[in-house]
This record gives structure tokens, C-alpha cells and sequence, in this order.
């Protein structure tokens, strides 16, 4: 190939691969009913490592070898659930870092396997326990950084360059994209990053632009976001997204609405993507569709809306795509989250000044198989980063 379409040179060579993070493209969703308003998606899943996370590990890590808190042969030491680890595997391999992750031991292994074929080393800690407990995984890699020579504990959910990472470019990047007009833009929270960084750009370049929270049925935050009440975390199978705590680093002020998403809907939603639009999209881009879909249904009047495809399916094939482990949950491979409407309502919070309380005919739970008919199952794992 010599490198010419239409007479036009387009080989652009980059110096390094850590130049290809951010810049990602925007697509809009065509297929899949938004009621009055038009959604389009930044994928993320565009990134070298496939998720957005590889915008705040490059960030964390330029500003640590900045201050001087990462130094030439030191050790990065982080808590993760895969994305932000496989974006500081990425970025401290190409600078020549050690990498030490500690992992949850739901994380899908598909990232566990990235993980490791880029180099870096893998603890593995119980997923059961909450924080406050030695083996939780924040606990444990705060513990494991004190204890190893030259290392940088990144601890993403209160490092401020997280943030930044999104408020310098995500959001002017969502702006641009958008010719400046953007009603709406649905995140999600892990560590606060996503949210804090875009809703502050929001707040200051365009004020109309209201945030939206997509959070997975048992995290603590939608109902907190809600009611101004820190209620009970359960469980949820979605991976990223969703807390049991109020990250430091999350600033929930910003946002407008929030969902709560049963795991179900979130994961049908995914599948749906690749089948609608062949966007390829982890579980935590299912929830993010998944309230999408319900803000832009509940609207009366046209909007634009922005959500974000964070990571890429391929790391979730032994979940999201595989109809083994939905039967196992209890789920149907064939159901259809985001392609039929039902007439099941939905509360929105009520902070930053937003309406009281609305519903939506919104497209989960088709009448074949009622949320009702969903077995209970053991107590899963918290999600986390």
C-alpha cells in the first residue's frame, strides 16, 4: 500500500504509541430508538490499551516523574480492577518503569492476561471485603507501595492529575467534536476522573451541558446522588463503574440525573451495540448506553447527547459475549435491552437544580423475560478500577 486514497497522502507516523492516546473518534447511534434526541458515542475503546484510562495513567505518571515522586527505575504500585493498570502497564513500560497491579480476583482474565503480557507483575486480593480491610485492593497496594523501595503508590480515586487528564482533553475533545453544542453527557464513576474532569471543562466552556450519572444497581452512588443519603453497597457483575464508597476524586455537585442499571440490562445493552451498531463495548459502556437511552427517551424536545464507549469488548468475551456465563447469572443471551421499550419508570435525582422527579418508557426487561424470573444469586464482588 503506498499509503494514497483519492491522490491524498494519509500514512501519519507517530513517534511513540503513547502519542495515539486521546483524539478519539465520535460515532453517532443510528440504530438503536433514542426517542427525540440524537446520541452519539467517544470511543474510548480507541486508545492503544482500549480504554479510556490510558488518558489519566499517562497524566498520574508525567506528573509523578514531574515532582519527583517517580524516579528513573522506580516501581508504579496501583489498585485496579484492569483499565487504569493496563494504561500504566502501557505507559511505564514504554518509559521503562517497574509495574505492580493489585487486582480483584473477579477481574475479568482477559485483562489479567494483558496485564501480564505487557509486563506487569499481578497481586491478586479477595474481592469480598470492603475498605478499611487488609486485603482490600486499595488497602493492600497503599501497603505493598510503603513497603517497596523507590515506588509511586498512583492511587487514581485522589490523584488530582486524574482528572486533569479528562479536563484537558476529553472534554474539549467532546466540545470540538460536537461544533460546540452538547446538551448532555452520560458518565459513569469509578475513581472520579471521567465526571470531575469533564464536568468542570462543561461547567466553564459550555454551562447548558448537564451531566449525566449511569451507575450499576447496588453502588452507593446513584442512590447518594438521589436521596443525599450513603446507603448499604451490594453487588453488581458490571466492572469499572459503581462504588461503595464516595471516591475524593469524584465531584457528584456536577450532576444533573442519575440511574441506577441492573447488571442485566447493562450487559444486554453491550451486546446490543455490537449487534445495532458493531461497536464492540465492555459492560460498563452497556450501563452507560443503557441510561442514555432512558435520558434520551424522557425528553419532549430534541437533544444532543454524548456518552462514551470506555473500554473494549474483547477484554469481557468471557462474559458479556458469552452465553455460558449469562445462563449462569440467570440471563437470556437473546434478550434485547436497548431495542424494545416497556412502559417501566424510573426516578432521576434532583441536584444541581434539575426538575424533580420524571420517568421514561424506558428499553430494558422485555415482557419474555420479566426482571421478576431472574434468580438470586451469591453475593458478588464489588466493582472496581
Amino acid at each position: 500500500m503506498d499509503g494514497r486514497l483519492s491522490g491524498a497522502t494519509v500514512r501519519i507516523i507517530m513517534a511513540s504509541v503513547l502519542d495515539l492516546i486521546g483524539n478519539t473518534p465520535l460515532v453517532e447511534v443510528t440504530r438503536i430508538d433514542r426517542g427525540a434526541c440524537r446520541l452519539f458515542l467517544k470511543l474510548e475503546s480507541a486508545n492503544p490499551s482500549g480504554s479510556l484510562k490510558d488518558r489519566p495513567a499517562r497524566t498520574m505518571i508525567e506528573a509523578a516523574e514531574a515532582d519527583g515522586r517517580l524516579k528513573s527505575g522506580g516501581t508504579i504500585v496501583e489498585a485496579t480492577a484492569g483499565n487504569t493498570g493496563l494504561g500504566l502497564a502501557l505507559v511505564g513500560g514504554r518509559k521503562g518503569y517497574r509495574t505492580l497491579l493489585v487486582v480483584p480476583d473477579k477481574m475479568a482474565r482477559e485483562k489479567v492476561l494483558h496485564a501480564k503480557a505487557m509486563g506487569a507483575e499481578v497481586v491478586t486480593t479477595r474481592s469480598d471485603v470492603g475498605k478499611g480491610h487488609p486485603d482490600y485492593y486499595q488497602d493492600l497496594a497503599e501497603t505493598i507501595a510503603r513497603r517497596t523501595p523507590g515506588a509511586f503508590f498512583v492511587n487514581q480515586f485522589a490523584n488530582p492529575a486524574n482528572p486533569q487528564a479528562h479536563e484537558t482533553t476529553t472534554g474539549p475533545e467532546i466540545l470540538r467534536q460536537m461544533d460546540g453544542d452538547v446538551d448532555a453527557i452520560v458518565v459513569g464513576v469509578g475513581s472520579g476522573g471521567t465526571l470531575t474532569g469533564i464536568g468542570r471543562f462543561m461547567r466553564d466552556a459550555s454551562p447548558k451541558t448537564a451531566m449525566i450519572l449511569a451507575d450499576p444497581e447496588g453502588s452507593v452512588l446513584a442512590p447518594y446522588v438521589e436521596t443525599g443519603r450513603m446507603g448499604q453497597a451490594g453487588s453488581w457483575a458490571v466492572e469499572g463503574i459503581g462504588e461503595d464508597f464516595v471516591p475524593p476524586n469524584a465531584d457528584l455537585d456536577l450532576l444533573s440525573h442519575a440511574f441506577a442499571i441492573p447488571d442485566a440490562e447493562s450487559f444486554a445493552c453491550a451486546r446490543d451495540l455490537l449487534r445495532a451498531e458493531g461497536v464492540l463495548a465492555g459492560s460498563s459502556s452497556g450501563t452507560l448506553l443503557a441510561a442514555a437511552l432512558r435520558y434520551c427517551r424522557a425528553q419532549a424536545a430534541p437533544k444532543r447527547v454524548v456518552s462514551l464507549v470506555c473500554d473494549s469488548g474483547a477484554k469481557y468475551l468471557s462474559k458479556v459475549f458469552n452465553p455460558i456465563f449469562l445462563a449462569q447469572e440467570g440471563w437470556s443471551p437473546s434478550s434485547h435491552a436497548c431495542a424494545r421499550p416497556t412502559s417501566r419508570t424510573f426516578r432521576s435525582s434532583t441536584r444541581a437544580g434539575t426538575s424533580s422527579a420524571w420517568s421514561t418508557r424506558a428499553t430494558c426487561w422485555p415482557p419474555s423475560s420479566p426482571r421478576a424470573t431472574i434468580p438470586t444469586r451469591p453475593l458478588r464482588a464489588r466493582s472496581s478500577r
